[in-house]
């Protein structure tokens, strides 16, 4: 039992320190939150929760297969590259095309913002190799087996760590809707460079590996 404890809060705090810099899903998350409503934003936090729930769970069994082929990491990084210039291509046209205009307020459904956190947070080709070399590092220090609580402890625990954030990320933006638009209005830019910040990280991975 004691194993468990710490295995759920190994993870959730690797999971929350990944998410708490600004990036393109909790950024998304504050952004919903303030054009179109808190609850769209937590619903949207728990479409990336979701996905990251199922992101870890194919992680455990592909962590050894990952470290034995380092070939596959550098395949997905290479990817990665090409998502981050074309999300940075477009949040910029999108800030070009809004720049000077009134935010309206924006009616979308539930089942929208969902999709759309599922979306974006698959997207993310980096998830994957990170959990996998979390769970191979649990591995070695002898926190996980492959055995069937753990793993769930293990989803689920990344899962959570990663919807608490998004959930901070969601009040804390929340409470500018009454006193200004400026994050509205600038928040495609700031999504736009993000992403071309990204882009330099993971390319320099791939150059000094």
């Amino acid at each position: 039992m004691t194993h468990i404890l710490i295995l759920f809060f190994a993870t959730f705090s690797a999971a929350f320190m990944a998410t708490v810099p600004p990036g393109l899903l909790n950024m998304n998350a504050a952004k919903i939150s303030v054009e179109k409503g808190k609850l769209n934003g937590i619903i949207f936090s728990l479409g990336v929760s979701s996905t990251i729930i199922v992101q870890a769970y194919i992680a455990v069994f592909i962590s050894k297969f990952l470290y034995r082929n380092p070939e596959v990491i550098d395949a997905l990084l290479k990817i990665a590259i090409a998502i981050f210039a074309i999300f940075a291509v477009y949040f910029f046209l999108m800030a070009k095309r809004n720049k000077g205009q009134k935010i309206k307020e924006v009616n979308v459904s539930k089942k929208n913002s969902f999709l759309k956190g599922v979306l974006l947070a698959s997207l993310n080709l980096l998830t994957i190799p990170y959990y996998s070399g979390l769970n191979a590092m649990w591995n070695e220090a002898g926190w996980i087996k492959f055995e069937a609580k753990d793993i769930t402890t293990f989803v689920i625990a990344a899962g959570a760590g990663t919807f608490s954030v998004l959930y901070l990320y969601t009040f804390y933006f929340d409470k500018l809707e009454t006193k200004t638009n400026r994050f509205s209005k600038n928040s495609n830019y700031i999504l736009s460079a993000l992403m071309v910040l990204l882009l330099v990280i993971t390319l320099m991975r791939i150059l000094y590996r």
